[in-house]
């Protein structure tokens, strides 16, 4: 059976009038007397704010449930564009479907080269948004990302585009599961 040490850190933000508080479990914690190979699948966004955290989110929780030695993080291309913690559509959407915040991460953070290496697959939420910006930032690793064709607002409502995101990553899941 596949256990984490739980390296828990508190956390709290404001999304909308409210205060949030939850515990945050590090997904870089290693698995505890698992004979499995952690693996890690990356989700890349703009603001690491949205879209890839609600993915990061939806995979971690449904990854803890199948107990699949898979985590997943996420991180931005573009975070300074971005302002706040999580974007309240995301907090509405896990509150939703009785997520926790601690399946994804503790803020919001950069893409950077290291992030690439220690990930075992890699997925950006918008290829006509983030191909070219990894083309300018990482254009060594443009071509080995899989590129959905999830929009952001105001291109695509949240009512749309966070079911695809829950669909692709329960397909996702399905995928690695095997």
């Amino acid at each position: 059976m596949f256990r984490r040490r739980s390296k828990e850190k508190h956390h709290a933000f404001r999304s909308g009038q409210n205060w949030v508080n939850y515990n945050f479990v590090d997904p870089s914690s290693e698995p505890s007397t698992s004979k499995e190979t952690q693996q890690r699948v990356l989700f890349i966004c703009t603001g690491n704010f949205y879209r890839s955290r609600f993915a990061e989110a939806v995979f971690n929780y449904h990854a803890e449930q199948r107990q699949i030695p898979w985590t997943a993080f996420s991180r931005g291309l573009a975070i300074h564009l971005a302002a706040g913690y999580l974007s309240s559509h995301t907090t509405d959407a896990l509150s939703t479907r009785q997520i926790e915040l601690r399946h994804t991460g503790p803020a919001r953070i950069r893409l950077s080269e290291d992030d690439l290496l220690q990930s075992n697959y890699r997925i950006a939420m918008d290829r006509s948004e983030h191909l070219q910006m990894m083309h300018v930032q990482f254009p060594a690793w443009a071509d080995q990302i899989d590129y959905w064709d999830v929009s952001d607002i105001p291109f695509r409502s949240s009512a749309d585009a966070l079911p695809e995101i829950e669909l692709r990553v329960m397909e996702l899941l399905d995928k690695v599961s095997r």
